[in-house]
């Protein structure tokens, strides 16, 4: 007697038909026509059925802060730097975790249930730490949340950021972060890189680097990144975000980048609905639309995740929290469209971000956690071109999130009769 079986699923790999057990909160069965019964049974209809989404780069401590107290007019990362240091001065850890726990709920009904989400410790009150590690505890019932200590103003230009930094780890902030292309000097920006990495290694923790967020082909960090991770055996605990330099930098220097970047384990994370916003501001034609070499570095072996980035906040006005939004802006802007590119563009929010953030037992194979998202998709493809509604979520065998199918009824003359519309292709077809 299973808790829940969902039959008739489509699964992400191909498999058709597949029904799926569980128990106890955990998957305990994937097989066709599963012979047994449940104390609750939910028909997928041949939909896809996914693992959870995860989103491996966030800032929650400003999210839905849009407005406040005022807009970004240039639209600039450096704006935006400069407008959330206007911001802090007046946050108050109550406003941080309510607008932080209505970004959760957004997350949920969208079928998110893993976020890493970056907090900032330069204020040495360490308010959004403070109220992002309540949240953490909060929403754990319901999603998992990686917190990274990120230094926004840099953590050698900004007064006591280091110290403050240690202490957000010592309070229980998961994750070490940095953002060396903002320190004073390239210099500077190497030895932050190296004092944040022997931090990691000495405490055992992941590192997660704000990385050559900039235009500049000179920002090189990620060079560096992948040097420590490479001399102080972090090799699969080390991510490089942004690395938006990269799209500015000459063929023949990622060609020797690349190969480094593997052989460190280091992993990427590119944001694209942010850095195709605020980057190439500086340019006029032609304009660079700034995310990172996502194709090449794929192809080069490195694991790469789309993260949102942001939500709401100084530095983007739009988003909610829909990471196949996220995918299908990373497929145009990288012009992944082949058939295997655009199921790397589902995996950049599932699988890829999922083994980033080392979540012990996600996936659909039997023993995993009963985390998963019922779409009105037929296949990963059809999910990201569609922005496949979440018909169902379930997290340890309990349905949490429930929408309606998306459908329209049309009534067109010369048409013999209404029919329920979607924008699917026919049977046999992608």
């Amino acid at each position: 007697m299973f808790d829940l079986i969902v039959r008739h699923c489509s699964l992400p790999d191909g498999r058709r038909d597949t029904d799926i057990g569980v128990q106890q909160g955990r998957i305990a069965a994937v097989q066709t026509a599963l012979p047994a019964s449940a104390a609750q049974e939910l028909d997928a209809q041949g939909q896809l059925v996914s693992p959870p989404f995860v989103d491996a780069h966030f800032h929650m401590d400003s999210a839905l802060s849009y407005g406040q107290p005022r807009i970004n007019q240039s639209g600039t990362l450096l704006e935006g730097i400069a407008l959330w240091g206007e911001l802090k001065p007046h946050l108050t850890q109550e406003a941080i975790a309510e607008r932080a726990l209505r970004y959760c709920d957004w997350a949920v009904a969208k079928g998110l249930l893993a976020i890493r989400s970056h907090v900032d410790v330069c204020d040495p009150r360490l308010l959004a730490v403070e109220a992002l590690l309540q949240v953490r505890e909060q929403v754990k019932p319901y999603l998992d949340l990686q917190l990274v200590a990120f230094p926004q103003d840099g953590v050698l230009r900004s007064p006591g950021a280091l110290t403050q930094l240690k202490r957000a780890l010592d309070m229980g902030v998961d994750v070490v972060g940095g953002i060396p292309h903002f320190e004073r000097t390239m210099a500077d920006g190497a030895e932050s890189v190296r004092i944040l990495c022997e931090l990691a290694a000495d405490k055992g923790l992941r590192v997660d680097m704000h990385c050559d967020e900039s235009d500049d082909p000179l920002s090189r960090h990620i060079e560096t990144l992948a040097y420590q991770a490479n001399r102080l055996g972090l090799h699969g605990r080390v991510a490089g975000s942004h690395l938006t330099s990269m799209h500015s930098m000459d063929n023949y220097y990622v060609s020797k980048l690349l190969p480094l970047i593997k052989e460190a384990g280091v992993a990427a994370i590119a944001n694209p609905l942010i850095n195709i916003t605020l980057q190439g501001r500086h340019d006029s034609y032609p304009k660079r639309r700034g995310m990172t070499r996502v194709p090449e570095m794929l192809a080069a072996g490195i694991d790469v995740a789309f993260g949102h980035d942001c939500v709401m906040d100084p530095w983007y006005s739009l988003g909610s929290g829909d990471m196949l939004e996220v995918a299908h802006m990373g497929l145009h802007v990288a012009q992944m469209t082949g058939q295997a590119a655009m199921r790397q563009c589902f995996d950049a929010v599932t699988t890829t971000p999922a083994r980033i953030l080392g979540l012990e037992g996600y996936g659909l194979d039997v023993g995993c956690h009963a985390d998963f998202v019922l779409l009105q998709a037929r296949d990963p493809v059809e999910a990201v071109r569609l922005r496949a509604t979440r018909l169902a979520v379930v997290r340890r065998g309990q349905l949490i999130a429930q929408t309606p199918p998306q459908t329209a009824s049309l009534m067109l003359p010369n048409r013999p009769s209404s029919t329920d519309w979607q924008l699917r292709m026919p049977d046999g077809h992608m």
